[in-house]
Parts: C-alpha cells; structure tokens; sequence
C-alpha cells in the first residue's frame, strides 16, 4: 500500500483538528456576544464564517471516507507495519472527537442563551402591548367622557 494514502489520511485528520479550533473559537465568541452584548448583528460574521467552516469539514470527511475505504483492508492486514501512523491517527480522531463534543456544549450553551434572551423580548413586547392597551383605553375613556357643565339648580317654588 502506498504510503501518501495514509499521509492523506492523517493531513485529514490534521486539516479537521484545526478547522474544529476555529468553529470552536467562534462558538465561543457568539456566546459572549450573547451574554455581554446582546447585539444580534454581532453574530452574523460567526454565523457566516462558521458555515463555511463546516462545509470545508464535510468535504474533508467525504474525502477521508473515499480514501478510507481504499485503504482499510490494507490497515486491518497490517496493522503492526503502519502502526506509529495508526496510533497518531488514533491521537488525532480522539482529539477531534473531545473537540466536537466541546462545540456540541458550547452551542447548546449558546442556544439556552438565545431562548432566554427571546423570552425576555417576547415577555418585554408583550408587557409593552398590555401597557400601550391600557393607555389607549385610559384615553379613549377620557375623550368619551361626557363633559357635564356646571348647573345651577333653582329651589323658588
């Protein structure tokens, strides 16, 4: 077996550690945006780097699957003559493993954020109606009252 496809491989692995180092980052900063700020806007360029990020990590994962596949049976027959890189490729999967699942946190995190930020808009919006309602039906109500003029009242008999 040629050794590039198992250089490959591991340039990968290596590519998708740094890639999820950088998706990591930016979860990071969009939950202290939401936390600090709360300016919404902020978070578009995390949003729009972040999408670009992961679509560079499923063409890497496609590509670590086609080269994979040609390779497997060759690694599973000789382990013991591929076995450094192997191991280093092990070190690098697992790193990437503990790093998906620390993003997976983060935008969990991030999410409860969201959901407590919206639920106090919508509680401030809706609070907001109410006392807009109330201070229209207080005006109609004074507009619609009927203005009694002072009388005189005339006790001759």
């Amino acid at each position: 077996m040629d050794h590039n496809y198992l250089n490959l491989l591991e340039e990968s692995l290596i590519k998708k550690n740094k890639l999820l180092d950088r998706i990591k980052t930016l979860c990071e900063k969009q939950g202290e945006v939401i936390r600090v700020d709360m300016d919404l806007s902020e978070m578009d360029p995390f949003i729009s780097e972040k999408g670009e990020l992961l679509d560079e990590l499923e063409k890497l994962d496609e590509g670590f699957e086609a080269v994979y596949e040609r390779v497997s049976e060759e690694l599973k027959n000789n382990k013991e003559k591929h076995a450094e890189q192997i191991k280093r490729m092990q070190t690098l999967i697992k790193e990437i493993t503990e790093k998906s699942n620390s993003i997976s946190t983060q935008e969990e995190r991030n999410k409860n954020l969201l959901n407590v930020f919206f639920g106090n808009k919508k509680k401030e919006v809706k609070e907001g109606r109410v006392g807009s309602k109330a201070a229209l039906n207080y005006y109609k109500v004074q507009n619609n009252m009927s203005y009694v003029e002072s009388q005189f009242m005339d006790d001759k008999k």
